[in-house]
């Protein structure tokens, strides 16, 4: 018996290695950790427990039967972050450049089926050549296996993927399909085709980093979500943001103990907006002052910055945040902002995180590049993701809240719970100034002095709508409340809709305007 456990220690040894110290020492000079050592770093100290740490290939096309490695180029199982239970898999790109192929494509696929079983995330680390060549139409079914078991897995378990090296072509897909995506900069890349293609094709010269690097991405695409400076730090924002995330759709957000004190009053937000309508400021400011102190976690900072989206805590209470930021193209609704909020609106439904707004919004961005690109049905996608969501839903109108966009913020009329106002809201079709060139056209345009009675008008119209008091009046908004007070309001409102029961009509699935 001690002979034959030598024999399996030897084994287990030898798989640890992947492709060898050589291959390892190559992988730690491109500034890369190995897919134990991200696994190391990722879970609980000695919670790992490893899944097919000695399946090989069954392939004996063009030699492979020459090349088996022990894993076959990817570490699977489960193990815990932070004491809960996670699944992950870590591609090993020593072993043969990380390909993946039959065996390789059942270990991840055998991953997924326990967790989808047992309710728990899925983290993908990947780091992968991409499809092995020697295998042929086996390494493409393989991606399809998984394909189909993200698909069947979303809105189920929350799936994380992180980019820790190459992943081009179909390989791109599966991290596509998951609800977040990190990726690291200067080390890892995604596209479909790959820059020779490329030139081959459009005869572009443009580098990897350029073309599906990481700031590529989390600027341009909005393909990923996080952009980090290196491995660990892509770690350390994965546990982060876990922290935020119930293990699967039937669990509600997480709840840190919280004791609501006698003052909750937040004086630094009577200060924020500016006394002329038309000036910025930073929406971020007046989420950090009403959210629990340095608990609010940004999403997609980079990308489509005129709307800002993240996790925080309020009063110890996970949720999720949609505000307009007006610092950036003051504020208004586009292709990629309705894009990004409406996937974000998404997840948070799918798994129970309550939803707030902060609305600041002056319309739709115009012009022919937003028509012609599909505004309207890119706007109706958060439109869609609004209407359709059954979570604890509170809106802030913190001074703008104009024309269509009103209604998409998550207005009363589209389900929100509670709305409240502050009483810098302005809540009409439109600016006063446009509204007043409009209704008082024949007015001005005979008047000796247009520009005075245009002046004349625009002030009537913002004392007669620019205000929330006609929202009030109506019920569109709940309450107008002081700045200062939002954070108790919200903190009360949270615990009042905990128990929220609401539910779609029956159907097989809606019609997304996608």
């Amino acid at each position: 018996m001690q002979e034959k456990i030598r024999d399996l220690n030897a084994k287990k040894e030898e798989a640890k290695l992947g492709g060898g110290p050589k291959r390892i020492e190559s992988q730690h000079k491109k500034s890369k950790l190995t897919a134990r050592e991200r696994l190391h770093f990722l879970l609980d100290e000695g919670s790992f427990e490893e899944i097919g740490m000695l399946v090989t290939h069954r392939s004996t096309n063009f030699g492979l039967e020459k090349q088996k490695f022990l894993g076959d180029g990817v570490a699977t199982g489960y193990g815990t972050v932070n004491g809960r239970l996670v699944y992950v898999f870590s591609q090993d790109f020593t072993v043969l450049g990380g390909s993946l192929a039959e065996a390789h494509a059942e270990k991840i696929c055998k991953i997924m089926d326990l967790a989808l079983k047992n309710g728990a995330p899925v983290i993908g680390l990947n780091d992968s050549g991409g499809a092995r060549i020697q295998e042929g139409v086996v390494s493409l079914g393989g991606y399809a296996d998984i394909f189909y078991r993200n698909t069947r897995a979303s809105g189920v378990v929350p799936q994380i993927s992180a980019i820790m090296g190459p992943c081009a072509g179909g390989a791109v897909y599966s991290p596509a399909l998951t609800d977040f995506v990190f990726m690291v900069e200067n080390t890892s890349y995604m596209f479909v085709t790959g820059p020779n293609v490329v030139k081959t094709v459009t005869h572009e010269e443009v580098s990897a980093e350029d073309l599906g690097g990481a700031s590529a991405h989390s600027t341009k695409s909005g393909v990923t979500h996080f952009s980090c400076a290196n491995e660990i730090v892509a770690i350390n924002n994965i546990k982060q943001l876990l922290t935020y995330l119930p293990q699967n759709c039937e669990e509600q957000s997480p709840l840190d103990d919280y004791d609501l004190k006698v003052s909750e009053v937040r004086e630094g937000l009577n200060e924020i907006i500016p006394e002329n309508p038309n000036q910025p400021y930073d929406i971020r400011e007046v989420i950090n002052e009403t959210v629990d102190a340095e608990s609010f976690m940004e999403v997609h900072k980079t990308f489509a910055e005129n709307i800002v989206v993240g996790f925080a805590k309020l009063g110890g209470k996970s949720i999720g945040i949609v505000a307009n930021q007006p610092a950036v193209l003051a504020g208004v609704l586009d292709i990629q902002s309705s894009r990004k909020a409406g996937r974000f609106v998404r997840f948070c439904d799918s798994f129970n995180i309550p939803l707030l707004v902060f609305e600041d919004v002056p319309g739709f961005l115009p012009g022919t590049d937003q028509e012609w690109n599909g505004i309207i049905a890119n706007g109706a996608k958060l439109l869609y993701a609004f209407c359709e969501a059954t979570v604890p839903r509170v809106t802030v109108i913190t001074r703008k809240a104009y024309g269509g966009a009103y209604d998409v913020m998550n207005s009363k009329h589209i389900g929100a719970d509670m709305n409240f106002a502050w009483p810098s809201a302005e809540i009409a079709v439109m600016g006063a100034k446009g509204a007043a060139e409009i209704i008082f056209k024949n007015e001005i345009k005979s008047s000796e002095n247009p520009a005075e009675k245009l002046k004349e008008k625009e002030t009537e119209y913002a004392e007669l709508f620019a205000n929330p008091y006609n929202a009030a009046a109506r019920g569109y908004v709940d309450e107008i409340i002081e700045p200062k007070d939002t954070r108790y309001k919200l903190i009360k409102a949270f615990r009042m809709l905990s128990n929220k029961v609401d539910t779609l009509p029956k159907k097989k699935h809606g019609n997304i305007p996608l």
